[in-house]
């Protein structure tokens, strides 16, 4: 069963959320409980995705620090504009610990939600630290095609870059099917799109950017980069493709 992602808290408002956000957690009144709980049900639905009752611990522990966010610190290379829009940046990606998971279902949101429930186990402190880890931004999905570049393969890979305590020393996850993997630094090639991250969505923007490139219109491999919440519907993406793949 696919589950909802990180990035729908931030369709939560103000009387959604505790007033006072503190480091030590505030135990919530039943009635708040539910609410919470039933507004990220609401919110996962429109994915075709569900909530359990269980995942009420870590959605407030999210909820508590939704608003403390640390950005992948990738040092930009150059950018590319036409009549003073951006068409597309190269980045560099610093080396790091990503702790990553992997899942087939059949739509792409339900591959990254429920991955990211297992992340986000992960960082509400089912880990070998007991603490909760900290969010980091954007989360990062590996989308990967067959040999022949006929078709997209079934599994996604779902990775969050673990914050700056972390790195030198990450801490063991409770799930043996999350992996923390040492990324080398790598150049990829992005450009920003608005909405939905369907699988027909998803490969028009990497043929729109391979357009843009001027690389053969081949499917390839690549990354879709997720900062915002899915319940906005000019949500912000990015497609990355590494410069070795072109």
């Amino acid at each position: 069963m696919a589950l909802i992602s990180l990035e729908d808290l931030e369709g939560l408002d103000d009387e959604q959320l505790d007033d006072d956000i503190t480091e030590e957690p505030q135990p919530m009144g039943e009635e708040e409980e539910d609410r919470l709980l039933s507004h990220w049900q609401a919110v996962a639905s429109n994915h075709q995705v569900a909530v359990p009752a269980e995942m009420m611990g870590p959605i407030q522990e999210m909820t508590r620090n939704s608003q403390q966010r640390e950005p992948l610190p990738f040092s930009p290379i150059c950018c590319h504009e036409k009549l003073g829009e951006v068409q597309w940046e190269e980045r560099q990606i610093p080396p790091g610990q990503w702790a990553c998971v992997s899942a087939g279902e059949t739509l792409f949101e339900q591959s990254v939600s429920l991955s990211f429930m297992k992340l986000m186990r992960y960082i509400c402190r089912e880990n070998s630290t007991g603490r909760f880890l900290g969010l980091t931004v954007p989360v990062v999905s590996e989308v990967s095609v067959r040999a022949d570049r006929s078709s997209l393969q079934e599994v996604v890979r779902t990775a969050f870059f673990l914050p700056a305590e972390f790195q030198s020393d990450p801490p063991s996850p409770s799930d043996p099917d999350i992996i923390i993997v040492q990324r080398e630094p790598v150049r990829v090639l992005s450009r920003t799109f608005s909405g939905t991250t369907t699988w027909q969505t998803l490969t028009y923007q990497v043929g729109l950017l391979r357009e843009l490139l001027g690389a053969p219109p081949l499917l390839c491999s690549f990354m879709v980069a997720s900062y915002e919440n899915p319940s906005v519907p000019e949500r912000r993406n990015e497609i990355w493709i590494l410069r070795r793949d072109l």
